[in-house]
């Protein structure tokens, strides 16, 4: 019996390079995607969500995963023909020194995994999600070992500064800085690092996510924390600003069952990848999302604002009406809009009742609560075109 507890014991937490500084700034620390991450410091979460918007905020991301694909040939156009067997985006004609949104998607037209991919002008970068990176490089190496080396860089780090600060803050590492535009990427040099750097980030606000070796990453966060105007953010608010953002979380928002037609996703498949394009389908699901992009999907996921001031968390039930006892739907995220002083939620219903201003009603602890469809992002996000 005590053999069988003992090998029943989850594995232990692992820990980012930055882990230390954490713990040494007071980080309130929580099991996420296998690590140990901060969920908030000792000036909270609303107020860390608050200064994020209103200045600059720094968030270790060193869970994500960073993946280099390498065409064996030497033309990154071979790698990114390669990597479109796979995601519905137009990778072909994403220029060096840009990055793109982009979605693995499996043969029911579901969601594996979101992540992002750059053209580092003779190899590609990609980031992807916590959870799900085991599961991404295997696909990577299983799909596209013929054509690519796929190489998990597991010895760097990748920090996040966000807000309107976060040009300022950066810039006096290097000026140039300044001239990228929002999804921009590329190498740099920065404190005498070779980084890797995107004018991105998850929060809606301006703002980068910095790669960096990962025996250099707690030098060079000290080197930004040094700055009047950047505090270390935890997960709390990094998820409250997210959802203000409209943005998905993958796992909540987006799984192997939802289609990017039914994820509110259009907008990520290029053209040129749709019925009529250069290079229609040829990736998993296709006739499957470009169906859907042609007849419609039979849900939806929509921003809801609650009437009331009690936020609807994720997995409760949404029904049409105050007395139907069969759902129509969930919620997938939702908290407490700190920008907006006021409760914020996003969830699939059928797309007969995605329209803004549509009326459903969530059941909390027995009672149904009325909530209005409404555009996302539910704050104006602040990107440098």
């Amino acid at each position: 019996m005590l053999a069988a507890e003992v090998s029943a014991s989850p594995p232990p937490l692992k820990q980012t390079p930055l882990h230390a500084l954490h713990l040494s700034r007071g980080g309130k620390m929580v099991p996420f995607a296998g690590y140990d991450m901060p969920v908030q410091y000792g000036t909270g979460v609303l107020k860390e969500h608050l200064h994020t918007r209103a200045s600059c905020g720094l968030f270790d991301v060193s869970h994500m995963g960073q993946i280099v694909l390498r065409p064996k040939s030497g033309r990154v156009e071979d790698a990114a023909r390669a990597l479109e067997w796979l995601v519905p985006q137009d990778i072909l004609a994403l220029p060096a020194g840009r990055q793109r949104y982009a979605l693995f998607t499996n043969e029911a037209g579901g969601i594996l995994d979101d992540l992002m991919v750059a053209n580092f002008g003779d190899h590609l970068f990609l980031v992807v999600n916590a959870a799900c990176k085991a599961e991404d490089e295997a696909h990577l190496k299983e799909h596209l070992s013929d054509v690519c080396t796929v190489e998990p860089l597991r010895s760097r780090a990748l920090i996040a500064l966000q807000g309107p600060k976060a040009e300022s803050v950066l810039k006096r590492f290097d000026a140039e800085i300044a001239t990228m535009k929002f999804m921009d990427a590329g190498p740099r040099r920065l404190a005498g690092l070779d980084c890797f750097v995107s004018r991105s980030g998850y929060t809606g606000e301006d703002g980068f996510e910095i790669s960096v070796p990962a025996d250099a990453a707690e030098g060079f966060a000290k080197e930004l924390l040094a700055d009047d105007a950047v505090l270390p953010i935890g997960l709390g608010a990094r998820d409250s600003l997210r959802l203000e953002a409209g943005l998905c979380l993958y796992g909540h928002d987006l799984d192997p069952a939802t289609t990017p037609v039914e994820g509110a996703l259009e907008w990520s498949v290029q053209k040129s990848r749709r019925k009529g394009g250069a290079r229609p389908g040829g990736f998993p699901g296709a006739n499957a999302i470009l169906g859907q992009f042609e007849q419609g999907a039979p849900r939806r996921r929509v921003g809801l604002r609650p009437e009331g001031r009690a936020p609807v968390r994720e997995g409760v039930a949404l029904f049409a009406d105050e007395t139907s006892s069969s759902p129509i739907g969930s919620v997938t995220s939702g908290g407490f809009g700190p920008s907006l002083n006021a409760p914020v939620a996003m969830g699939y219903v059928p797309s007969s009742l995605a329209a803004p201003d549509t009326v459903v009603f969530a059941e909390v602890r027995g009672q149904r609560l009325a909530l209005r469809t409404a555009p996302m992002p539910f704050v104006p996000n602040t990107y440098k075109r």
